[in-house]
Order: structure tokens, then sequence, then C-alpha cells
């Protein structure tokens, strides 16, 4: 493990994996993952060893082994987060979300200096109104869970109010022992709720909001996840400058490194 200081203090816990010679590429998970998850490990071996990349895999403020800045919720300083690895990386790299984390490398995207390219995996763009759109008042509700200290009641009204996941498969999960790997991130959700709020509200995108991503951007949507997300995914393809779609056989929201890892790797190798 290393640590970066971002700009206002906070230290971000990151894996360095591999030593590749075709660039660099940052990981950003989303909502509930973290650095160690399978879906972030696995993506960052198979990168670095079948791609030739180097890869750093880190924690987003308030999960693992990052430090977080409880009660201040601003996308500012996760920008400023993955700008302090794009340092660490020597000053270039390029960006694979996933989810939340997809939303947050295309904002990186508009300002960060040095980011070549960005692959953004089932960003949650509400783009119909007719989809599950969150409650205006969810921050004033989520907030004061996590100042609390109520992870659990935290999960559980993240993944209901915003995920749309029924609470039937909440139950379920809750006597399963990953119930209590998400309840340990539930307090870093206030984060990704900071980020996708604007873009949840079941309105179409506004080209002119993303005319400032103009490095190649990939987006990714697997063929078995919820229509919401592909509608999404379609969408900010459609507005962004330089931008191409492409839907993963066999895959949902929960990618599979086997699907996922050539996909990605093989547009990093050609966008550069």
């Amino acid at each position: 493990m290393q640590t970066v200081t971002s700009a206002d203090g906070t230290t971000i816990a990151y894996d360095r994996v591999g030593e590749g010679t075709a660039g660099t590429v940052i990981l950003i998970g989303g909502a509930f993952s973290f650095r160690e998850s399978p879906a972030m490990s696995g993506l960052a071996q198979a990168l670095a060893s079948g791609y030739d990349l180097t890869v750093l895999n880190y924690d987003r403020r308030g999960r693992g082994d990052s430090a977080d800045s409880p009660g201040v919720y601003d996308v500012a300083n996760e920008i400023a987060d993955i700008a302090a690895l794009v340092e660490a990386a020597g000053g270039e790299a390029a960006l694979f979300g996933w989810s939340s984390g997809a939303v947050l490398a295309l904002l990186a995207a508009q300002s960060v200096p040095g980011v070549e390219a960005v692959v953004a995996y089932e960003p949650p763009f509400v783009v119909d109104p007719k989809d599950h759109v969150p409650p205006k008042d969810l921050a004033d509700k989520l907030h004061p869970m996590i100042a609390a200290g109520k992870r659990n009641k935290a999960a559980r009204y993240y993944m209901t109010k915003v995920m749309g996941t029924p609470l039937v498969m909440i139950g379920t999960m809750r006597i399963t022992p990953f119930w209590k790997k998400l309840a340990a991130t539930a307090n870093s959700t206030a984060h990704d709720w900071a980020v996708v709020r604007p873009y949840m509200r079941g309105q179409r995108l506004n080209a002119a909001d993303w005319a400032g991503v103009r490095v190649p951007v990939l987006v990714l949507a697997g063929e078995l996840t919820v229509p919401l997300l592909t509608k999404g995914a379609k969408a900010v393809s459609g507005v962004l400058p330089n931008a191409e779609f492409t839907e993963l056989a066999g895959v949902s929201h929960t990618p599979k490194t086997e699907a996922l890892a050539p996909a990605v790797g093989e547009f990093l190798t050609r966008a550069r």
C-alpha cells in the first residue's frame, strides 16, 4: 500500500499493480466498492498482466485505508484526490470508473491535467423520468444516519433509494458475510451521492455540461444490466465529444473481469 495527500490534507491509499510500459490507469470504484473488492483487484491484476499497464487501484475517501472528510461531501475534493494520483503516476494516466466512479472519472477528465482517456462502466445517469429517480431530500436523511454511525441503516437507505434495490433482496443480503463489507463503507455513500445527484433526476443530459471531456472515452454497459443503466450509458456516449459505446455480452452491473479487462485494455492501448 502507498499513499498520497490530497489538496485538503486527506490521505488517500492505493496499490500500484505492475510496472507496465503501455501507460498507467487509475481505477475508480463505485458505491460500496473499495480497492480490495474482487471486481477492482481482479481488474487491476488483469490489466497489469495482460496489457502491460501500470495500475493504481485506490480507496476513495471514506473507505478502506483512505481517510475521510466527515460532513464535507464535495465533488471537488474527490477530483483533487484523482489529481494527486495522476501526479503520483508521473503526470499522465487514463481513468477507469465503475458506476458512480464512472461519473467521477468523466468529471475529473474535464479539469485534471494529464488525463489521457476514460473508460466509464455503467455510469448511473437517470435520463428517463419513468425510471427510478431518488428522492430530492435524500441527503437530508442520509447524512444524519452517517453522522450517527448508523451504517447498516445508511447502507439499506442508499441501496433502496438511490440504487433501487428491492427490500427483499437487501433482506437476503443482510444474512450473508458480504453485508458487513457493504456496511463498513456505508459512510462513504454521501460522497457517491454528491457525485451522481445532479444526473439522477430523470432528465436528458446537457451536452454543454460534458463539452470539456476532450479525451477519448469508452462507455460500457453489460448486456444483462437493468435498462436504466443502459439508457444512461448510451445517453452520455451521445453527448460526449469523443466517445464510443460498447455493450458487453453476458455481463451485469457487477462486471466480470474476463469480459471487462479485454474491453478496457484494448481500448486504452488503442487510445494511446
